[in-house]
């Protein structure tokens, strides 16, 4: 072999060696962080809701991994409402549902802001005839991750035990159960027994309290974690 052909094929594989390299140090590495850093299990929140007059509101307790049409689809199969826009008319519609105790499965829910943002999603399966009770979620998609590179949602589920006046406002509104821990486990049966989680696992959530008070001075009480589930990937 030549002299020429050595130098070329020396050439060549320097070549190769430093475009691999580049795309290593300057591409795949800082992607490879970049995911690691954004995992839910590498982040902290405030696992705490607040009403938008600022007010500290219901804890985060439940979380899903998935987008925004796999958790649709995940409430749909398990039998929850997605929740209606709050308008005049769904306002009027929900006020109707209680007073004449009609039907309204997709009735709004209050808004509430997590780091500074109101809910992106809302569900909701009613208990009865009316919206007067109702078991409910709120989800708000964070910029985390699961191990798989979908969005981590958090979610905050309470159960709405009636209608009444805001211990703090006055406002006419939905009074929840004490025990949101309980709604944090029937949420995750839900799925479950749809079929549509992968796995579970704990997270810190707003620590155990025994005598919490939400946004509406509803008391609660909880054991302080939150559970996030892995739901199964759409085609």
């Amino acid at each position: 072999m030549s002299q020429r052909s050595l130098r070329r094929r020396a050439t060549t594989w320097l070549v190769a060696c430093c475009a691999a390299y580049l795309s290593l140090a300057y591409f795949a590495a800082p992607e490879f962080w970049t995911l690691r850093d954004r995992n839910f299990r590498n982040q902290q929140f405030e696992m705490v809701t607040h009403t938008p007059q600022g007010i500290p509101g219901d804890p985060i307790n439940v979380g899903l991994v998935g987008t925004k049409k796999e958790l649709v689809h995940a409430f749909a199969v398990a039998g929850w409402d997605t929740a209606d826009a709050i308008t005049l008319k769904t306002a009027i519609e929900i006020g109707e549902s209680v007073l004449f105790n009609r039907p309204y499965p997709d009735a709004p829910v209050s808004r509430l802001l997590f780091e500074g943002r109101a809910q992106d999603l809302a569900f909701e399966k009613p208990v009865g005839a009316s919206a007067d009770q109702r078991h409910h979620v709120r989800f708000w998609q964070t910029d985390a991750t699961g191990d798989d590179g979908r969005p981590l949602w958090l979610g905050s589920a309470s159960f709405d035990r009636g209608v009444g006046l805001s211990h703090d406002t006055g406002a006419i509104t939905h009074h929840i159960g004490p025990d949101i821990d309980a709604e944090r486990d029937e949420l995750m049966r839900d799925l479950a027994a749809a079929g549509i989680l992968i796995s579970t696992s704990q997270i810190p959530g707003v620590g155990a309290t025994k005598a919490g008070r939400n946004g509406e001075g509803d008391p609660y009480f909880t054991d302080g974690k939150a559970i996030v589930g892995v739901l199964l990937q759409l085609p």
